[in-house]
């Protein structure tokens, strides 16, 4: 493993707060680097605060939300191609996604390919490690720059799990060299949703893996905590990131802010909360100022003993998975065959349960899957609100629980835009639109957005053109 790059202290770019960053960016007590998703991204057409950012040395780091590195199938070729494609055009020294899957179905399983439209937590056995070391090696293949994996938040627990996840973690690392971005606000979020303690992860986690941090706000209500990333990072948070960099010195700290923007001038108050919090850690506290990587390359210390795990967005739909080949199970191999099949039936069985209304599956707690129903629900409706901000402004209060109740009983399956017009549709043709002036507003949307000299090239045109003709008599 090559050394890792210092990063310093830096901040999510969001075009929100793009104005903000680069005033903060390079100057002392400001921002070292910035992260970015990757997802929206167009490398011919970069922001030009990006650009800038980029002339004057910044570093950028693409982070991807749509590989599902934890799903049953193996990583498509094109996210991986388009992956790599960002992490060239910035010039990244690492890319970063999520230990999570994001999908479910398809051919696998010979059932509906669903889309989660946000991150879910791979159960903690050995068939879905062994599924994920082999997909972590596809992508690390497929890569120009190293890769770090990112510990979500969950609201549920797989039944059955047989090792906690520092003891997941370690072993990914052992067996495939990946480098981990440890967030610690999702390690509180774990703490307080799934009774997990944050000290304890800490223990069992490879450090000397970390190649950097997040951390960011939330809240709690009724007993779960919501990471919002919308609110100011709270002590909890701060707490769990002293114990990190008493342990370890971080290559670098990162703020993650993606909704109610505050004041430049807060930002930077909870940049330096963070620096201040490094800085009282102790030995080895303080993120170190950037610098460029070393040439040389250091491996990272084994593991101690073998039997440390002995007892324990906007996506579109991939294409159909491809066969299990028969490497797997194979000496030296990854599994028994069979082990991706397990996973993306359980898989798909839990996330049909969560966006498909089907039964829950045995051994879940039926009421964190409601609540996790309806967080998936809610944060769909929130993205398609972005991606067409058009519904909102046409359909203005009723646009979010007439969302909730579409999606209840229509999984999405083709990603955010896709999922923006079948909403659409839905409401124009069930005539659930009582408003003459509203109904006309919205038909003029999707007409204008989904119109036959565009779809007629597409699979979809048919479907697309006899819709139009409904909509129009109306």
């Amino acid at each position: 493993m090559e050394r890792i790059r210092q990063l310093g202290t830096g901040i999510g770019w969001r075009p929100e707060i793009a104005d903000a960053v680069e005033r903060m960016a390079g100057r002392a007590g400001g921002v070292d680097w910035v992260e970015v998703v990757a997802e929206n991204l167009c490398p011919g057409h970069l922001p030009e605060s990006l650009l800038r950012l980029r002339e004057r040395g910044v570093t950028v780091v693409p982070h991807g939300v749509s590989l599902g590195l934890g799903g049953a199938d193996r990583p498509d070729k094109e996210r991986l191609r388009a992956l790599a494609e960002r992490a060239e055009v910035l010039g990244a020294p690492l890319v970063t996604e999520h230990l999570a899957f994001v999908r479910a179905g398809g051919a696998l399983t010979a059932s509906p390919l669903l889309e989660a439209g946000h991150l879910l937590p791979v159960p903690r056995t050995r068939d879905a490690l062994d599924v994920l070391c082999e997909n972590v090696r596809i992508a690390q293949d497929a890569l120009p720059v190293p890769l770090a994996l990112e510990n979500i938040a969950a609201l549920i627990n797989w039944p059955g799990e047989e090792m906690t996840e520092g003891q997941f973690l370690y072993d990914l690392v052992d067996r495939t060299g990946v480098r981990l971005l440890i967030d610690v606000a999702n390690l509180h979020t774990n703490h307080v949703n799934r009774g997990e303690d944050p000290a304890k992860a800490l223990d069992e986690l490879p450090v000397e893996a970390l190649a950097y941090v997040h951390v960011a706000g939330g809240f709690e209500r009724d007993g779960v905590w919501h990471d919002s990333h919308a609110h100011p990072v709270p002590q909890q948070v701060l707490d769990v990131l002293a114990d990190l960099a008493s342990r370890v010195t971080p290559p670098g700290v990162l703020l993650e802010r993606d909704e109610n923007f505050p004041e430049p001038a807060e930002l930077e108050r909870e940049l330096d909360a963070i620096r201040g919090v490094l800085r009282t850690a102790g030995v080895g506290g303080a993120v170190p100022a950037p610098t460029e990587p070393a040439a040389s390359a250091t491996t990272p210390a084994a593991p101690a003993t073998a039997s440390a795990v002995s007892d324990a967005t906007p996506a579109v739909s991939d294409a159909a998975a491809e066969p299990v080949v028969s490497a797997e199970g194979a000496p030296g191999g990854d599994g028994e065959p069979g082990a991706r099949q397990r996973l993306g039936l359980a898989q798909a069985a839990l996330l049909s349960a969560l966006v498909a209304g089907t039964p829950v599956p045995e051994g879940f707690d039926r009421v964190r899957l409601g609540v996790q129903s309806r967080a998936l629900a809610a944060k769909r409706a929130d993205v398609v609100g972005k991606v067409a901000p058009e519904l909102p402004e046409i359909l203005g209060t009723s646009y979010r629980p007439a969302f909730v109740a579409y999606a209840q009983g229509h999984p999405m399956t083709g990603g955010y835009r896709r999922d923006a017009l079948s909403f659409a549709e839905h409401l124009l043709l069930g005539d659930r639109v009582e408003d003459a002036g509203t109904r006309r507003a919205l038909r003029a949307w999707w007409l204008e957005r989904s119109g036959p000299a565009p779809l007629s090239r597409r699979p979809t045109a048919r479907l697309a053109r006899a819709t139009a003709r409904v909509l129009l008599r109306r």
